[in-house]
């Protein structure tokens, strides 16, 4: 339905910032929901943030104030400005759309970026 490639993960220090992009394939007016997740080493994956086409954005309790996710609609893309970056951070970051065809749902994911926050 989608692709999507996510760029911008990194090594940083505590407290220190990244921002992560995510590239998709066709025209995010026409994708319902962009979201970020997370998956560190043993834990399950984890919704950070999401966007729907109307602007609405939502984040996990763990990330408000430190993160917020934007989009870009000229480029497609989406981002996710991480501030105060802390070592509970750290994990596989995965980008999602979610379109909407027939009445049905359809996801789709990128493959990831590593993002690790440490001294």
């Amino acid at each position: 339905q989608v692709q999507l490639v996510e760029s911008g993960g990194g090594l940083v220090q505590p407290g220190g910032s990244l921002r992560l992009s995510c590239a998709a394939s066709r025209s995010i007016f026409s994708i319902y929901a962009m979201g970020w997740y997370r998956q560190a080493p043993g834990k399950q994956r984890e919704l950070v943030a999401s966007i729907t086409s109307g602007s609405r954005s939502s984040y996990a309790d763990s990330v408000k104030g430190r993160f917020t996710i934007s989009t870009d609609n000229a480029k497609n893309t989406v981002y996710l400005q991480m501030n105060s970056l802390k070592p509970e951070d750290t994990a596989v970051y995965y980008c999602n759309a979610v379109v909407i065809s027939g009445g049905s749902e359809f996801g789709s994911w990128g493959q990831g970026t590593q993002v690790t926050v440490s001294s």
